[in-house]
């Protein structure tokens, strides 16, 4: 691509286009403003410089060396691939969202060229910047932010594929007989609601949270301090819906196989350690008590850390959802033989031998809950698909002495020594 600003009919196009798959709109992962919420305010100071641009200026081009990461403050750019004449346009970012980020980690060239859209305001942080960050900051580890970056780099290079199959797929079915254009009907209107739920709800909701990690990052330290629980609360709210929307989007794809595994070695005590503590304010308020009981030495599992940490956040938002006030919710974690065991344990009303495997169902109630509210719904459906996705295993059973239930999974452990 030319260094240019595009012009008006060049601007107007991209900005009626729509990326090229629903995958390719999703928001970048949050951990990297979460983790920049976390650093001392006078080194954001001093490594941020705040830059403008214009509608139709390119922030930087593909190819080009990786030399500084943008966090948008305001306004929307669009990040594409190719030439003006035929550009891919791979998804659009907004206010709390983060540009560039890939190539600087990676130190490789930048894999998009990034065009404002509207009147942009940024805050740019340059190589030397992000290295004095990542000196500065023991929770910024090299290898983690290296990680998501490949992950990210990833999920951009299979969209021009993914695309390519998608009209291929069309051409073909474009002969099949009745029967079978009666199935291509129903994936298509399967395919439109997963859509619907990616851009109308998904990518809203991903905005909320970015935009309350922004207000963490840039308050005065006095508006924080009088802010801080309703910033909490709105943060966990808006992860809580997220749960909620990846859960309906991901037991489709899991079902047809359409959802590939991202294996890591993950330490699942610090994981249910770190969901558990997303809890904290009903922990604090003492509606329920929590227990966490994760010993030390565990060693890790191999799996995806993502789907297994949005499995312990549903079981947890269920034993807390049907735990009367003043009972217990206790998450433990235990290594035995090959397996590692986690357990999401309630003091709840518990729940019948005969419905224990049908609430793992799509869209499944319990009788006593029918014409109350929709029970379990998909948040089970999705623990059980991703669970038996890694090989592992997952059920119910009663709770100590009978009462309340007591939700398990398992997952095979790593191979190697315990460390």
């Amino acid at each position: 691509m030319a260094n240019r600003s595009l012009n008006a009919a060049e601007l107007a196009r991209l900005r009626d286009s729509g990326p090229v798959s629903a995958e390719a709109a999703e928001p970048p992962h949050p951990s990297l403003l979460r983790l920049l919420a976390s650093v001392d305010r006078p080194l954001l100071l001093q490594i941020m410089t705040e830059q403008h641009n214009a509608p139709g200026e390119v922030i930087f081009h593909e190819g080009e060396p990786g030399d500084a990461m943008y966090l948008i403050w305001a306004g929307r750019v669009a990040v594409v691939r190719g030439d003006w004449q035929s550009p891919v346009v791979l998804g659009f970012r907004g206010p709390g969202e983060a540009v560039g980020e890939m190539a600087v980690l990676e130190g490789a060239p930048r894999s998009a060229t990034v065009v404002a859209l509207e009147p942009l305001r940024l805050l740019r942080v340059d190589r030397p910047g992000f290295t004095r960050l990542l000196n500065s900051s023991p929770a910024i580890g090299a290898s983690i932010m290296a990680s998501l970056s490949a992950r990210l780099r990833e999920a951009a290079d299979i969209t021009q594929a993914g695309a390519q199959a998608g009209r291929q797929l069309a051409r073909q079915v474009a002969d099949l007989e009745s029967e079978k254009e009666q199935l291509l009907e129903a994936q298509r209107m399967r395919q439109e609601t997963s859509d619907l739920i990616v851009h109308d709800l998904r990518n809203p909701l991903g905005a909320i949270g970015n935009v309350l990690q922004m207000l963490e990052m840039m308050l005065p330290p006095e508006a924080l301090q009088a802010n801080g629980q309703l910033l909490e609360i709105g943060s966990a709210a808006a992860a809580r819906m997220r749960r909620l929307v990846d859960s309906l989007l991901d037991v489709s794809r899991l079902e047809t196989g359409e959802a590939p595994l991202r294996l890591t070695d993950v330490d699942v005590g610090r994981l249910a350690q770190a969901a558990f503590d997303r809890e904290k304010l009903v922990w604090q308020e003492g509606r329920v008590h929590g227990r966490c009981l994760v010993p030390a030495g565990l060693g890790t599992v191999r799996c995806d850390e993502e789907r297994i940490d949005r499995v312990l956040g549903n079981l947890i938002d269920n034993a807390v959802k049907y735990t009367p006030g003043g009972g217990t919710v206790t998450v433990a974690v235990e290594a035995l033989g090959s397996e590692m065991v986690v357990s999401v344990t309630d003091t709840g009303p518990g729940i019948p031998e005969e419905e224990r495997e049908h609430i793992f169902e799509r869209f499944a109630r319990l009788a006593r809950d029918r014409g109350r509210r929709r029970g379990f719904g998909l948040g089970l459906a999705f623990c059980r698909l991703a669970v038996e996705a890694h090989g592992g295993r997952i059920w119910v059973e009663p709770g100590p002495g009978g009462g309340g239930s007591r939700f398990v999974f398992t997952l095979p452990r790593s191979p190697g020594p315990v460390v």
